[in-house]
């Protein structure tokens, strides 16, 4: 990729009328080269460089993209370094200002790199941190298979790989993309092993408080498979993780009661958890019987006569549940509902709904069969 630089002369000339530029600006720099080379004039401008980023001129991207040009043409075992500085600069300089002239010049830079050079890191974080101050997490590709890719490519060890999940993560859940946020946090757990599983207990409980806090996460049952997440048994909090997976309302209402402060420490709504663990208990009823009486209802989801309809038209909207209502003999007829839990059992009987199918489809054929024959 080509990118715009300041002015087309010789790198010398270009550090020069940069660091003549910026001391202008009222950097404390010299106009004159360092003796120790380009390398060492950038680390210089880069480091006086705030100047430019605090001015509204026109000339400041044009001025920034002639640093980010001269950067590219270094050796790569001189750029890190200097990459590393610019973009802490560009990530933490008034942050939240010029936002987008700043995902500009990161955004330069990374796609300037070739694909598997491995400080494109260091700015692919730098872009995420600065997205993530502005609500453009959109514009930055951070699609799971891309950035599973960018790992292998760039070599990651196992620390730069967690940070950089949880970079993602942490962007998209502030940008408010919880549904890909989700898989970001599963693909990360999913990367620690039974030796570093322990590392992990942060995350495991911050993915475990996201997904009961998302109104729109009723299926967690693959949580408890994940090692961090396996890490925390014992503890309250998959305690509470295992009630949202596979128990009732009342298991939830009684664990609320000897546990008020630890749910209200972790910023959960006890309401919405009402709500979500009463569709939770409605899907859990509705896989068991296809018809369920209002009387039931009332009792095992701890609402009146009066609120059952709309409870019903509620869990229908979420698409969990398939149902209709039989007002004349006071009871729900259930088409569908979507197992919570899906183990061995629910395997077992798909096993058999498909080959009912496959039977019914080849008696299906040979009647045809004979009636093409017969005729």
């Amino acid at each position: 990729m080509s990118v715009p630089a300041f002015i087309d002369i010789t790198e010398e000339d270009q550090a020069s009328e940069l660091r003549a530029y910026i001391k202008a600006k009222g950097a404390e720099i010299s106009e004159e080269n360092a003796e120790g080379g380009l390398h060492v004039d950038l680390a210089q401008i880069i480091e006086a460089c705030d100047v430019c980023l605090k001015d509204d001129d026109k000339d400041v991207e044009s001025v920034m993209n002639s640093i980010v040009s001269l950067l590219l043409i270094l050796e790569t075992e001189k750029q890190e370094a200097l990459i590393e500085s610019l973009c802490e600069k560009l990530v933490k300089f008034r942050e939240g200002e010029r936002p987008s002239l700043r995902m500009q010049l990161l955004s330069n830079l990374f796609h300037g790199m070739d694909e598997n050079t491995p400080v494109r890191y260091t700015v692919y974080c730098g872009l995420i941190k600065v997205a993530a101050t502005c609500n453009a997490i959109s514009f930055i590709p951070t699609d799971l298979d891309q950035v599973r890719k960018w790992i292998i490519d760039w070599n990651l060890n196992t620390e730069k790989k967690h940070t950089l999940l949880r970079l993602v993560y942490e962007a998209l859940v502030d940008c408010k993309k919880s549904d890909p946020a989700a898989k970001v946090m599963v693909e990360l757990l999913g990367s620690y092993t039974e030796d570093n599983a322990s590392q992990a207990r942060v995350d495991a409980h911050r993915c475990i408080v996201r997904a009961l806090k998302d109104p729109n996460t009723f299926l967690m049952d693959h949580l408890l498979t994940l090692k961090p997440v396996r890490f925390l048994e014992g503890e309250l909090i998959h305690d509470l993780l295992t009630i949202f997976v596979s128990a009732k309302l009342a298991s939830y209402i009684k664990f609320y009661q000897n546990n008020k402060d630890f749910i209200d420490s972790l910023g959960l709504s006890h309401e919405q958890n009402i709500a979500k663990m009463r569709l939770l208990t409605f899907m859990g009823m509705a896989v068991e019987f296809k018809e369920i009486s209002f009387d039931t209802m009332q009792q095992e989801l701890q609402i009146g006569a009066d609120e059952v309809e709309a409870f019903v038209i509620d869990a229908v909207r979420t698409k969990m549940v398939y149902c209709k209502i039989d007002q004349t003999q006071r009871k729900v007829v259930v088409s569908h509902s979507t197992h919570r839990t899906f183990g061995k059992q629910q395997w077992q009987q798909l096993h058999e709904s498909l080959t009912a199918w496959k039977a019914n489809l080849v008696a299906v054929k040979s009647s045809l069969q004979a009636l093409s024959t017969s005729t």
